[in-house]
């Protein structure tokens, strides 16, 4: 089973310069419960724009490039999507974390999606694509906690497909 995990503005923008634009702890907690101990599926930029492998969790890094050498048992570099029917198929949730090209390519597959909607506007280069409330099915809405670390009023959206 396949959920996408993603933080968007109330514009669509998830990044800029391969960077998030805001910086939310809770909404960040709320990613790390979600995904360790599963798999987390991510183009190259994204896996390069963590810095670093996430610890108890399996990387599945997918890019045009086979080659793309990462030394670390934990990240499983593949170029082409049927190599993910294992995924897709699995009864297992395994999370897809962006970027945008990732997020366009894998929606069509996927079963749930964790939206974290930031309400207000962000300049950025990076677009989550629009949710078609045909397909999909809002399910659970909770308000986020608006404090002096977390300066945005935003909202956890959690959405099933039809």
């Amino acid at each position: 089973m396949l959920s996408i995990i993603v933080a968007v503005a109330k514009n669509n923008v998830i990044g800029k310069d391969n960077k998030l634009i805001w910086h939310l702890p809770e909404d960040l907690k709320r990613f790390k419960q979600l995904t360790t101990g599963h798999t987390i599926i991510m183009g190259r930029k994204t896996f390069e724009s963590l810095g670093r492998v996430l610890p108890n969790r399996k990387h599945i890094v997918l890019c045009n490039d086979a080659n793309l050498n990462i030394e670390d048992e934990n990240v499983e570099v593949i170029d082409n999507i049927q190599l993910l029917d294992n995924y897709i198929n699995s009864e297992e949730e395994n999370f897809i974390i962006g970027g945008a090209t990732i997020y366009k390519l894998l929606m069509p597959y996927a079963n749930k999606m964790y939206i974290t909607k930031i309400n207000e506007e962000f300049e950025g280069d990076v677009y989550f694509p629009q949710i078609d409330s045909n397909v999909w099915q809002e399910v659970e809405r909770q308000k986020g906690i608006k404090d002096e670390k977390n300066p945005f009023n935003y909202e956890y959206i959690t959405y099933i497909r039809k």
